[in-house]
């Protein structure tokens, strides 16, 4: 059976997209709508701005779900049995999946930026990459610290993500390199897959349960219990939860395989999701289509 996965933020780059537009009618239409929808063009962010000008989350994860759904959109056989996205990737896995809309799904996308980014500033956070350590570990150190910081990605096995306030992630960090672990403090906004989003989630929550979203053509695996869904109501509520709750990628791409899974195939910039499903289970095939 052939999966479909889609990336989140952090895979931004300058320039993104820009061969789409030059090659594609229907790709420099969807841009030019895309421009119209959000109000501003996008286009010259994804095609001139600067790293540091994608970096910035209002405009990082509208400019990859654009790219994502754009590359989707230009296959010729996209047949998925079943479909994924990490974090910001499973908006992009909805509409590939046509529950969601083109301009519903953009419209989302950037009001859960706009959320995030405001949730950033008001509660200061940090995230760190947790290498070489079981989860059972890292949970439990997690677990003793008084502040908040919590598993916010489990991509791999060896690699969890943590996420929290600054001082609690450094703590973490100490303790967790104390017993073996390699600590990679990550360039982030801030503490997303935390309790810290708890206001971006709030406000998320009413855009969701307000859009129309439809059955998908094939299972929807999400982050928040790596499960393959097809019921719309239950699909919001796990797009509002997974904002607060950690991403279980190692258990949707095992339960994917599980459920039959035999080509995984990245869709969108970067390649990161091979080289986890790789590390996960080294049998399957991946690819990717930048």
């Amino acid at each position: 059976m052939n999966a479909f996965i889609f990336p989140g933020q952090g895979v931004q780059f300058p320039g993104m997209g820009l061969n789409y537009y030059k090659k594609s009618v229907l790709a420099k239409e969807l841009f030019e709508t895309a421009n119209e929808i959000l109000g501003f063009r996008i286009t010259d962010l994804m095609f001139r701005g600067t790293a540091e000008d994608l970096r910035q989350t209002k405009t990082a994860q509208p400019a990859i779900f654009l790219h994502s759904v754009i590359v989707a959109k230009s296959l010729d056989n996209f047949n998925p049995s079943m479909l994924a996205g990490h974090s910001l990737g499973e908006f992009s896995a909805l509409v590939a999946a046509t529950a969601l809309s083109f301009k519903d799904g953009l419209l989302l996308v950037y009001k859960r930026a706009l959320a995030m980014q405001k949730a950033c500033e008001v509660n200061h956070g940090t995230m760190a990459a947790i290498l070489g350590i079981s989860e059972t570990i890292v949970e439990e150190i997690c677990s003793e610290i008084e502040g908040i910081v919590v598993p916010a990605n489990y991509n791999c096995p060896g690699q969890i993500v943590i996420s929290g306030d600054l001082e609690s992630v450094s703590i973490a960090c100490e303790r967790l390199a104390a017993r073996g672990a390699k600590c990679i403090r990550l360039n982030v906004a801030g503490a997303f897959h935390s309790p810290l989003m708890e206001l971006a989630k709030a406000e998320l929550a009413e855009a969701i349960h307000s859009t129309v979203f439809i059955t998908p053509i094939c299972p929807i695996y999400q982050n928040v219990n790596g499960k393959g869904e097809t019921i719309p109501e239950i699909i919001k509520d796990n797009l509002v939860s997974q904002l607060t709750a950690p991403v279980r990628w190692t258990q949707s791409v095992q339960n994917m395989i599980t459920d039959g899974a035999t080509f995984f195939t990245e869709i969108g910039p970067g390649s990161i999701l091979q080289g986890l499903i790789r590390k996960i289970n080294c049998n399957v095939k991946v690819a990717s289509i930048t």
